[in-house]
């Protein structure tokens, strides 16, 4: 489930220290993907805003370009889902285990290896 959005875009590119329209453009890129109330109003949410805060070191600090932020992103988002499957199949995988472990047979009889008497 998607996380709500919490604030107005004035009050996001405040917070993340952008203008409002770079988040639109980022918007626009498919950076960004802030939730909208039937009024059309863009609403931001916290995983929105550490996106926003990602994007702008990417290109600050790492000087990288539109396309390449798009990569980058595009690739952790992929590994975050990678993940997510990995622990639904482990979380499988458990419960497969556990019930092999139910239908084992509590029943079973101690072998005793039957001695031939010795010829002479």
């Amino acid at each position: 489930m998607a996380e709500p959005g919490r604030y107005m875009i004035s009050v996001a590119a405040e917070i993340v220290g952008m203008h409002p329209q770079t988040l639109r453009m980022y918007e626009s890129k498919g950076l960004v993907r802030p939730q909208r109330t039937p009024g059309g109003t863009r609403l931001y949410s916290e995983s929105d805003v550490e996106r926003l805060r990602i994007i702008q070191r990417l290109t600050t600090e790492l000087r990288l370009n539109l396309a390449g932020v798009e990569l980058v992103l595009r690739l952790e988002d992929e590994l975050r889902r990678a993940h997510a499957q990995v622990e639904r199949l482990q979380g499988e995988l458990k419960r497969e285990v556990q019930n092999v472990h139910k239908q084992y047979r509590r029943d079973l009889v101690l072998y005793r290896e039957e001695r031939l008497p010795e010829r002479r």
